[in-house]
C-alpha cells in the first residue's frame, strides 16, 4: 500500500460531521432497511461514528424524522410552469408521485408526524402546488380541499403500487398461480362484478392506472371552476 492510499481513507473518515450527513445517511438507511432501521446506533454505524457523536447535531430520533421529511419535502422542483393550470397540476402531481416512489417509507413518517415542519424550504412545495390552484382559479377553501385532495390520492396510489410490487412474489408463476387461486375464489364467492372486472383490474398499467385517476381529479376541478 503507498503511502497516498493510506492518507485518503483518513481523510474521508475525517470529513466533518453535520445534520446534513446524518440526515442523508438516516434517509439512505430508511429506503434500503426500512423505517424500523433507522435508529441513533445504525445510523452512527453508516457514517462510522459511535452513536453519542450524533447528539451534536440532531436532538433525538424524532429531530431526525423531522430532518428526513424535510429533506425529502426539498427534493421536489416545481415543474416550470407551461401557462396551462391543467398541465401544470399533472407535472406536479407526477414529480411527486416519483418522489414517494423513490422514498415510500417517508409517507409513514409524514402521517405520523404531529408537529409542523419549521424549515422554509420544506414547505416551498406545498406552496407551490396551492399556487397552481389559486392560479386556476380556485379560491382559497377550494384550493386548500383540492391540495389535500391530491395528496391524498397521490400517497394512496403510491402505497397501493409499492403493496402490488411486494406481493407479485418470486417468479411470474407464483404470481399467475395467486391470481389463478383469487378468480377461482371470486366465482365461488357468486361475485359477478368483480369477476367480470377481474381482468381489467389485473391488466391494468399502474402508470395508467395513475393518469386515470389524476384525469378524474382534474376534471373535477375544471367542473367546479365551471360552476
Amino acid at each position: 500500500m503507498t503511502e497516498t492510499e493510506r492518507v485518503e481513507p483518513a481523510k474521508a473518515r475525517r470529513e466533518p460531521l453535520t445534520r446534513e450527513r446524518v440526515i442523508e445517511a438516516a434517509l439512505g438507511v430508511m429506503d434500503s432497511e426500512g423505517l424500523d432501521a433507522v435508529t441513533m446506533r445504525r445510523i452512527g454505524r453508516e457514517l462510522g461514528v459511535e452513536a453519542m457523536s450524533l447528539y451534536n447535531h440532531v436532538a433525538d430520533k424524532d429531530d431526525v424524522l423531522t430532518g428526513i421529511v424535510e429533506h425529502v419535502m426539498t427534493e421536489f422542483d416545481p415543474p416550470a410552469s407551461r401557462g396551462d393550470w391543467r398541465e401544470d397540476a399533472r407535472n406536479a402531481a407526477r414529480a411527486w408521485r416519483g418522489i414517494l416512489a423513490r422514498h415510500p417509507n417517508v409517507m409513514t413518517v409524514m402521517a405520523e408526524r404531529r408537529k409542523p415542519l419549521t424549515n422554509p424550504s420544506s414547505v416551498r412545495p406545498m406552496d407551490a402546488a396551492i399556487g397552481v390552484l389559486r392560479e386556476a382559479g380556485l379560491d382559497v377553501l377550494d384550493a386548500a380541499q383540492t391540495f389535500h385532495a391530491f395528496g391524498a390520492y397521490i400517497m394512496g396510489f403510491v402505497m397501493m403500487e409499492q403493496g402490488m410490487m411486494l406481493g407479485h412474489g418470486d417468479g411470474d408463476e407464483e404470481h399467475l398461480q395467486m391470481h389463478a387461486e383469487f378468480a377461482q375464489m371470486v366465482e365461488a364467492g357468486e361475485l359477478p362484478y368483480l369477476s367480470e372486472a377481474l381482468p381489467a383490474l389485473h391488466e391494468c398499467a399502474p402508470d395508467a392506472q395513475f393518469e386515470y385517476g389524476l384525469e378524474i381529479l382534474i376534471d373535477g376541478i375544471a367542473s367546479r371552476l365551471g360552476r
